[in-house]
């Protein structure tokens, strides 16, 4: 993984491209519907390090990022709206209900037991701040709306330790790339790196739900 700044490969905040690296399995073998997830995740992922204090913000409550986590970090910790996430057992089932009863059979115990796990909105984190060393957030920022979002990117800069990492997807059109930098002027952070919102003849995408949309990423400081 990713246990110096200098990977500048994976630095550069943009689209997501056809020829990314990608997994088809974390933890367990991804969903089939979950189009962007296996770039999203073996993007991320490398951004994670065995001595950090984490957050998966917004985890849901079958995803795998989070149990992976657990397995590779110091300290993880996870929140979702959903009061599920509070359930070892309903966890186990709505792992069953996405992936199969084997996944949820096979996801060992220690990726539960090693988990520090919250019910929260991104708004109004129940964290102390400057906890983290990286919070991840996959794929969560377009359901928010603007004055959600504005307060979760401060809540945000307030649990990361000064110069830690907010990791972060999100769907194209439902939040515009372009308008990072202004969140940023407001809200305590910094773009990591250089930050391209231009997109690509290969970005890959989905009509699956509507309308294409496409995933973009983006590293972000906490100044």
């Amino acid at each position: 993984m990713m246990d110096t700044p200098n990977a500048t490969d994976f630095i550069e905040s943009r689209y997501i491209r056809e020829g990314d690296p990608k997994t088809d399995t974390l933890v367990f073998p991804l969903h089939p519907a979950w189009w962007s997830r296996p770039y999203e995740y073996e993007w991320a992922r490398q951004f994670a390090r065995q001595v950090d204090v984490v957050l998966d913000a917004a985890c849901g409550i079958s995803h795998p990022f989070k149990f992976w986590l657990a397995e590779y970090c110091r300290e993880v910790h996870a929140c979702d709206w959903d009061e599920r996430i509070l359930s070892k057992e309903a966890i186990r089932l709505d792992i069953a209900s996405d992936f199969g009863e084997q996944a949820a059979r096979d996801l060992p115990e220690s990726s539960l037991d090693r988990l520090h796990l919250a019910q929260a909105n991104l708004a109004q984190l129940p964290y102390e701040s400057e906890k983290f060393d990286s919070v991840f957030c996959i794929s969560v920022l377009e359901h928010l709306d603007t004055g959600t979002m504005l307060r979760a990117f401060r809540e945000f800069a307030r649990v990361l330790k000064p110069d830690g990492r907010l990791i972060a997807t999100f769907d194209v059109p439902e939040m515009r790339p372009d308008l990072l930098e202004t969140i940023m002027a407001v809200t305590g952070l910094t773009i990591e790196g250089k930050l391209s919102v231009k997109e690509p003849e290969d970005a890959i995408w989905s009509d699956m739900y509507g309308p294409p949309i496409r995933c973009f990423r983006a590293v972000i400081r906490k100044e």
